[in-house]
């Protein structure tokens, strides 16, 4: 500008003259200043990596930073997470479960680090970022292990504590692997009836040794009964069961006296 008109907070411009950006670097070489920058965007849901020169609020120059760190992506990503929120966090059902585990068994007294979501979101650094390679963006979250980012919480110590207090599964008498649900109020499993026959001790896990919840099932694996206390359900409940199923299943095995009957998944042999 060649003249100028009021004070430097109101001043109107009044002739001025072309400069070409050659002119501007030639004439303020000193001030430019050349950086790197790596940050989440919040308007592209990014991580944004460029390199520009500037002069003062002037960008000259700006392009991707092709070579920025990872490390640097991985920081700018996690505060993407944070933004985004924990529900963002693409857990598989397999990783959820063991959350659940995790956060049951700390619930009830036992020394394990916190993986609340909370307190995942505000340790994301130390779990998840050497996980993140070089995710720039929510959707690339689909390609980390998040499974094994989360798992890496817990020592070797504290997995064999998980593993013995709070299984992911228990066997039944059958050899069938029966998953434990802990999101739930009361741990939680599914079988069908007939592979329990045989079992008088009821299934317990915890360091209190919490009897699980069973939902008893038919053969078809529609709902029969809910039990806490199996010896209990042999005793009292199990006859009125076994004449309706009886009805319902003739080609299964109904014995009087469950307690003394082998575990099946099959069905009677044809002619008995």
């Amino acid at each position: 500008a060649t003249d100028l008109d009021g004070d430097t907070r109101e001043a109107k411009i009044r002739a001025a003259a072309p400069i070409t950006e050659a002119e501007l670097r030639e004439a303020f070489a000193a001030q430019i200043r050349r950086e790197n920058l790596c940050d989440w965007s919040r308007r592209d849901r990014a991580v944004q990596p460029v390199s520009r020169e500037t002069l003062g609020a002037l960008v000259l120059s700006q392009q991707v930073w092709q070579d920025c760190p990872a490390d640097q992506i991985a920081a700018a990503m996690i505060t993407g997470i944070r933004d985004l929120g924990y529900d963002f966090l693409p857990f598989s059902s397999p990783a959820r479960l063991w959350l659940a585990r995790v956060e049951w068994l700390r619930a009830r007294g036992t020394d394990l680090p916190d993986c609340s979501p909370d307190a995942l979101l505000a340790d994301l650094d130390s779990w998840l970022a050497p996980y993140l390679g070089t995710c720039r963006r929510p959707d690339d979250l689909k390609r980390v292990d998040l499974t094994a980012a989360v798992k890496s919480r817990l020592s070797y110590a504290d997995n064999q504590t998980l593993d013995r207090l709070a299984p992911a599964a228990i066997t039944a008498p059958t050899g069938t692997g029966l998953p434990i649900d802990y999101s739930k109020d009361q741990p939680t499993i599914a079988v069908r009836l007939q592979e329990l026959f045989g079992l008088t001790v009821h299934p317990t896990v915890g360091p209190d040794r919490l009897p699980l919840l069973i939902d008893l099932l038919s053969p078809a694996r529609r709902p029969v009964q809910t039990t806490a206390d199996l010896p209990g359900f042999w005793q009292s409940s199990y006859a009125d069961v076994r004449k309706d199923m009886r009805g319902r299943y003739p080609r299964h095995p109904w014995p009087e006296d469950p307690t003394e009957a082998a575990p099946t998944t099959r069905v009677k042999p044809k002619g008995t």
